[in-house]
């Protein structure tokens, strides 16, 4: 007999709940809270808003299904099921924080404060979550399938992530390592010119500009960031409207990355050739650490990173694995 479906509800712990776990009562908080001009009423409010909502979603489960509750601190030590559906209430961080722990598992995306959200990945209200749920067992439910980047080291630890990896140092102070790119030649977006005086994507090879057959680029920088469609509207852009939006954002559901190296400067022993430019499929930017200590993580959640020390390698792409997300 085939086990029954299992709903697992994701949700995040409120403002309201942080405030009463430091401080003890809801009467310290809220002193603590006008000590500094703010009042408490505001957090207290969308705290019972999102309890409702949650409370909502809950009694949408149909009785026969399993059901599961994880808060977003214990994602790194839950285990989803294939079976599973997974109900993420809260905001859209909350799914990408998720995403990274599935593998194609249905996901419905729950805003439990409309207005406060920009609804890209909590595209419903709490009442629409029974009809979701039915949705996602049955054949043919239409849902999204969103691009993931992912980020595999040469000792087999991997991650991924629905929105963007940052690579460099966890306090975002320089980072030192080699770039260079794997896969087939496609060509790569150019920067400016390096030490030497040479321009991005000079090469003698048909203008890729990956100084591959070089072994890369020595460079020192704040990081790389890697970033899909989904992530385009976050960290992505900004880097992307900072270096002047001269190449497409992709789309959520494209098989494409954008990448860019922050704040890289040239030095006698390190370059600025190799600044930004695209990943498709088969395509990967490496990474090899030269300093004591490297991380990579992935959608903010800087407690889940893989360490990378001296001549560890670490190759960031498309992943195989997307999110599926009901509409």
């Amino acid at each position: 007999m085939s086990l029954a479906p299992r709903a697992v509800i994701v949700h995040r712990t409120t403002e309201y709940e942080e405030l009463l776990a430091r401080h003890g009562t809801h009467g310290q908080a809220e002193f603590f809270l006008s000590s500094r001009g703010r009042s408490i009423r505001e957090v207290a409010e969308r705290h019972r808003r999102s309890v409702r909502a949650l409370a909502a979603v809950s009694a949408a489960v149909p009785p026969q299904w399993r059901r599961a509750r994880v808060e977003r601190a214990d994602l790194d030590r839950f285990l989803f099921a294939p079976e599973d559906v997974v109900v993420v209430a809260g905001q859209d961080g909350l799914v990408a924080n998720t995403a990274k722990y599935l593998a194609g598992q249905p996901v419905v995306g729950i805003d439990t404060d409309p207005g406060r959200n920009a609804g890209v990945l909590v595209r419903h209200r709490p009442d629409e979550t029974a009809r979701l749920l039915r949705a996602a067992v049955a054949r043919g439910a239409a849902a999204d399938e969103l691009t993931m980047v992912e980020a595999v080291a040469d000792d087999t630890q991997r991650l991924v992530a629905l929105n963007e990896i940052y690579l460099g140092r966890p306090d975002h102070q320089t980072s030192r390592y080699r770039l260079d790119l794997d896969g087939p030649g496609t060509p790569v977006a150019t920067g400016p010119k390096g030490p030497a005086g040479v321009a991005a994507g000079g090469g003698s090879d048909g203008g890729d500009g990956s100084a591959e057959g070089a072994g890369g680029e020595v460079q020192a920088s704040s990081g790389v960031l890697v970033g899909t469609g989904t992530g385009a509207t976050g960290w992505l852009r900004s880097l992307w409207r900072e270096r002047g939006g001269s190449r497409p954002l992709p789309a959520p559901a494209e098989a494409r990355l954008l990448w860019f190296v922050r704040e890289v400067w040239p030095s006698p022993a390190t370059g600025t050739s190799l600044v930004e430019g695209d990943l498709t499929a088969g395509r990967r930017l490496r990474v090899t650490v030269e300093s004591d200590r490297l991380v990579a993580f992935g959608d903010g959640m800087e407690s889940d990173a893989l360490e990378l020390t001296w001549g560890q390698s670490v190759r960031v792409g498309v992943s195989d694995t997307s999110l599926r997300l009901l509409v």
